[in-house]
């Protein structure tokens, strides 16, 4: 495994990052794995290097946060470990019990510890933007979190460049803890975000660890087309993936991932993760498995080292989209 520093941080992370969405309780999603199907993957992914671990507290509503606590706990040293974890979705059916209020961000974060089972929080982020709370509510309750010693760092995800940069501006200028990260939805079929996002990061020291890196399976050769919805469990079941990727020039893409792939020998989830570690804005991309080939083709990616024609080739079929995942 290679490591990296998480932006401008001195915290160093492994270049993949496991996705933890994948492991809580199917009564949530029919895809997830319970807790004793996750174990191997988990140990699979210490045993490999990978010290970086992204859950959220909406993932199986909580459960994924207990069934990660524990795990690391059992097979890695928690010191060496960047664990992770998310706020702004729904967690019941009162009204302060999702977006990004200082009484929800201060609640969701000390559930958070509890069913993670730490202390502290290595990279606490904010789900998604909240428009109907004022930013500096926002702010200043996760500055507050990092001052209590809940909370190290702390990170963002989807959300619009303009928004991100006023968030760096105004806790800048009030002296407030500031976020180190970007979780954006960026991928070979999607990459909107290289228009304002990526450069922003860049500049600002931001580190990036995108979502979806596989565009729900379509760039692992999975799927034959969007309409392939019987081709795994969650693709069957996934009403999101519709709404991320329905462009007509996806499925060119991925038939030039799959042209590299075959020329070069290696597989489409290599190639297309490999293309993904390539971008100097990139930290680790967050890698979700159900599978333990999934997990196993993530850690064979960072080795893999593609040539400039085959970065052009993979990149030549893109058309601009409208905005998805926010």
């Amino acid at each position: 495994m290679k490591y990296t520093y998480l932006g401008r941080t001195g915290l160093k992370v492994s270049r993949i990052c496991l996705g933890c969405m994948s492991y809580g309780t199917p009564a949530w999603r029919p895809w997830v794995l319970d807790e004793e199907a996750a174990q191997p993957f988990f140990r699979k992914a210490v045993e490999s290097g990978i010290n970086f671990f992204d859950t959220a507290d909406m993932y199986s509503q909580g459960v994924s946060e207990e069934v990660t606590g524990r795990a690391l706990k059992r097979y890695a040293r928690m010191e060496e470990v960047v664990l992770t974890s998310k706020v702004f979705f729904d967690m019941g059916e009162g009204p302060n019990m999702s977006g990004l209020s200082r009484k929800h961000i201060v609640q969701g974060c000390e559930a958070s510890l509890r069913r993670l089972g730490v202390e502290t929080i290595d990279l606490y982020q904010i789900h998604r933007y909240d428009p109907r709370v004022p930013l500096e509510e926002t702010l200043a309750a996760l500055d507050q979190l990092v001052r209590q010693g809940k909370v190290r760092y702390l990170g963002a995800s989807s959300m619009f460049a303009w928004q991100f940069a006023r968030a760096l501006g105004m806790a800048e200028r009030h002296g407030w803890a500031r976020f180190v990260s970007m979780q954006n939805h960026y991928n070979l079929v999607y990459r909107e975000e290289e228009r304002e996002m990526l450069p922003l990061c860049e500049a600002e020291g931001i580190g990036v660890i995108p979502w979806s890196p596989l565009a729900r399976g379509m760039l692992t050769g999975s799927r034959k087309s969007q309409k392939d919805r019987a081709s795994t469990t969650r693709a069957s079941t996934d009403a999101f993936a519709d709404a991320l990727y329905d462009h007509p020039s996806d499925w060119d893409v991925v038939e030039a991932v799959k042209r590299v792939s075959e020329a070069r020998g290696t597989p489409m989830a290599e190639v297309s993760l490999a293309w993904l570690l390539s971008k100097p804005a990139v930290t680790a991309p967050i890698v979700g498995a159900t599978k333990m080939e999934h997990l196993e083709a993530a850690i064979r990616a960072v080795e893999v080292q593609l040539t400039a024609d085959e970065v052009k080739a993979l990149e030549a079929p893109y058309q601009p989209h409208p905005v998805r995942g926010m």
